[in-house]
């Protein structure tokens, strides 16, 4: 369990002002950002593909391609907000 003394020396290591909310909210972030890094250090190397000890990728072969654009019209009826035949989405620059 993330201490509040803990997320305010972090906000002071990173120089920034964290105000009583936001230490809960950070709190509850940083356990599960650091519940996730768990996971994944959990995760056997032994579960890997391995040959002649070298990691290597495994693919499928494409044997029953399909029509190019078939499934188009299905997928952009999924999305929230789309421009023809683009999705639109918010911008993050």
């Amino acid at each position: 369990m993330i201490k509040k003394e803990d997320i305010k020396k972090l906000a002071e290591l990173a120089r920034i002002e964290v105000n009583e909310k936001e230490t809960k909210s950070l709190a509850k972030d940083i356990e599960a950002i650091l519940e996730y890094v768990k996971q994944v250090r959990d995760v056997s190397v032994q579960d890997t593909v391995r040959k002649d000890d070298a990691l290597v990728n495994v693919f499928r072969e494409d044997a029953n391609s399909h029509e190019s654009g078939i499934y188009t019209d299905a997928l952009l009826s999924a999305v929230p907000e789309r421009d023809g035949q683009y999705v639109k989405v918010k911008k993050i620059l």
